[in-house]
């Protein structure tokens, strides 16, 4: 196993310096600058500026100097933020964003599971119908327009629901992780319900109904476990995405977490606000690809296996 993690965090390596490089000289090849925006002032100001930030120097070498500062685990100063580093703006809008994945993670899990589950078993009939055609339009509805029409259903027409804010109203974080999760949970339930079918039509389930075991012991039992495992392999990329992806919610709701600093960033042409978050971004999804991987070969017997031939032991 350990030597499996190893070789797992050594191929990301080279994937993170090609996001890393080409993040980089993507942003800097857009259009206008950190301060081309800013009210009008005098060249002798945007010059200073630039000197400051070392914007005056080539782009190579602002590349090896951001290595150099990435290397210390510093990601800079933010160019739209004086006297802020872009370390302190991360860490300080992580709690919400990874509160909010949290919380759609849920979501997606509990319905996903109680629906997959029960599509699972009542194949083409209408148990099965009615939560798979939920889920596809779950999968086919993007966040900005679930988001505002939750808003407007919930928040604004009945009223039961803060439509803005994180932590300051009871009920905040209901509309928020909704809007997140459900996509997530449209894909857990498709999951969840392929794997309970395939668990079902093996030989050992037929063998304990044959000794007259009753369904929800052979289901819970026997069936669960085999069927949960595309559901466990999928859970870390979709936290990861839903980190990732949080940009879009946390903006509809106003919530000051790290996918705000990233809109705001890219607006604002805040190169390293930009690239810090997308580094942070690209770590956290190896990592929880890396941590799925794990636990899928931890619960299933047969990856194991093959994990231990592989090593020779």
């Amino acid at each position: 196993m350990m030597r499996f993690i190893a070789s797992r965090l050594l191929q990301a390596i080279p994937v993170l310096l090609v996001v890393i490089t080409a993040t980089f000289f993507l942003v800097r090849a857009a259009p206008g600058g950190p301060f081309s925006a800013d009210r009008a002032v005098s060249p002798q100001v945007i010059k200073a500026l630039n000197e400051r930030y070392q914007l005056d120097q080539s782009v190579w070498q602002q590349y090896a100097a951001y290595m150099t500062d990435l290397a210390r685990g510093d990601f800079g100063p933010s160019y739209k933020y004086p006297g802020r580093s872009v370390n302190e703006m991360i860490f300080g809008g992580l709690p919400a964003t990874a509160e909010l994945g949290l919380y759609a993670l849920l979501v997606a899990v509990g319905i996903g599971l109680c629906a997959g589950l029960l599509a699972g078993l009542r194949p083409n009939t209408g148990q099965d119908y009615v939560p798979m055609t939920i889920a596809m339009l779950g999968i086919c509805m993007p966040a900005f327009l679930l988001g505002p029409l939750l808003v407007l259903v919930f928040g604004m027409r009945l009223e039961w629901l803060p439509i803005s804010g994180w932590g300051d109203l009871p009920g905040d974080k209901v509309l928020p992780s909704l809007t997140l999760g459900a996509a997530y949970a449209a894909y857990i339930a498709r999951l969840s319900r392929a794997g309970l079918l395939e668990v079902m039509s093996q030989d050992y389930i037929r063998t304990a109904r044959a000794k007259g075991l009753a369904e929800w012991r052979i289901v819970s039992r026997h069936a669960l476990r085999g069927a949960l495992m595309p559901v466990i392999a999928f859970l870390g990329p979709a936290f990861a995405g839903l980190l990732a992806g949080s940009f879009v919610v946390e903006t509809i709701f106003q919530i000051p977490g790290l996918g705000r600093f990233y809109v705001q960033a890219a607006f604002n042409r805040d190169y390293t606000m930009i690239m810090g978050t997308t580094i942070f971004f690209s770590v956290a999804i190896v990592l929880f690809n890396l941590l799925s991987d794990i636990l899928a070969t931890w619960l299933n017997p047969r990856l194991r296996l093959a994990l231990r031939k592989g090593s020779g032991t």
